[in-house]
């Protein structure tokens, strides 16, 4: 794949964007994360092809964070390998996002959320991506020992040296975000959008961290939208050889495969073929009827993947007796 990529012309055609809360941002309603899929046990050329697809497909989103491997920092080096070969004439067109906060180096200045380690990891970042800046900067957790007001002064500090467009804030709960919110906005930095954990299996953001975020004037985004794979028809019958479950030290323990959960699954894998779609389509949408939820941002281990995670967009609107349906399958 060494021939010069020139991006499909119609590639804003079928996508569909939405504003980060009250700001001047649009992300794609479908966003593309590199934590899985980007590192360097992955063949560099099914990346490449998979960042090429996504871009012609609308998704002008591509989230990032410092330590995403394996080995740690391996998904941003990659990508900047590709934005160099690819993407480099189309950066006005991309929104790139990268955080800090997850165990980077050794020493006590390799993690957390001191002003230190975000700076100096911010800029560790920019090198291995070949990039002057960042649109989105996340203190990608809270730190306990830093108080808030200094990870959110080392956000301000990004924004101001031009290293970063906004600010963001990843895995803070509501009571955290009102706080770290409320520096920001002391200090007028552009922050724009909180990434937390959400799907149909992790609901806590509606416990208030989703009106945290719609009184603030910022968005969501939904990371592991899709419950790291169980929210697919993958899993209907048990844990296939060679899926994700299936392999040591990796994000979905084989152990969350209860019969419980997987009779779960196949009750919404029901109901996802009763409205025409395939269950992780169904996941997807489910997630992006509620506007205060900007972005979903999906992994991708290959185009044919991509693709189908895309016919989400063209979902039917849900019903007011499908809504239930959803909610007594989970509240089961």
């Amino acid at each position: 794949m060494n021939e010069t990529y020139l991006a499909t012309a119609g590639r804003y055609d079928n996508m569909t964007y939405r504003r980060c809360g009250n700001s001047g941002l649009q992300l794609p309603l479908i966003s593309l994360g590199l934590w899985q899929n980007f590192s360097d046990n992955d063949p560099f050329s099914r990346s490449r092809a998979i960042l090429r697809a996504a871009f012609d497909a609308g998704i002008t989103h591509f989230d990032l964070a410092n330590n995403y491997g394996p080995p740690p920092g391996s998904a941003e080096e990659n990508f900047g390998k590709i934005f160099q070969k690819d993407f480099k004439p189309y950066r006005d067109e991309m929104i790139i996002a990268t955080k800090a906060g997850y165990d980077m180096w050794p020493g006590p200045y390799g993690d957390h959320g001191s002003r230190k380690y975000m700076l100096a990891s911010l800029d560790q970042s920019l090198l291995r991506m070949s990039l002057d800046y960042v649109d989105i900067f996340y203190s990608h957790r809270p730190d306990p020992l830093t108080p808030v007001e200094e990870t959110m002064l080392a956000l301000d500090h990004a924004v101001r040296q031009g290293k970063a467009l906004y600010a963001g804030i990843s895995n803070y709960n509501a009571q955290q975000s009102k706080e770290a919110i409320a520096v920001l906005k002391q200090l007028n930095t552009p922050f724009v959008i909180h990434q937390a954990k959400y799907s149909m299996f992790e609901r806590w953001v509606e416990d208030g961290l989703l009106n945290v975020l719609e009184e603030s004037g910022a968005g969501c985004i939904a990371f592991s939208p899709l419950a790291q794979g169980l929210l697919t028809d993958k899993y209907l019958h048990g844990i296939p050889e060679g899926s994700r479950a299936s392999k040591t030290n990796t994000s979905l323990r084989p152990d969350l495969l209860t019969a419980r959960r997987l009779e779960m699954v196949n009750r919404l894998n029901q109901l996802a073929s009763h409205r025409g779609q395939k269950l992780s389509q169904m996941a997807l949408a489910w997630l992006l009827k509620d506007r205060r939820v900007t972005s979903v941002l999906i992994g991708a281990s290959g185009i044919t993947q991509l693709t189908d995670n895309l016919k989400a967009l063209d979902s039917v609107p849900f019903s007011d007796e499908e809504i239930q349906q959803i909610d007594n399958i989970l509240n089961a």
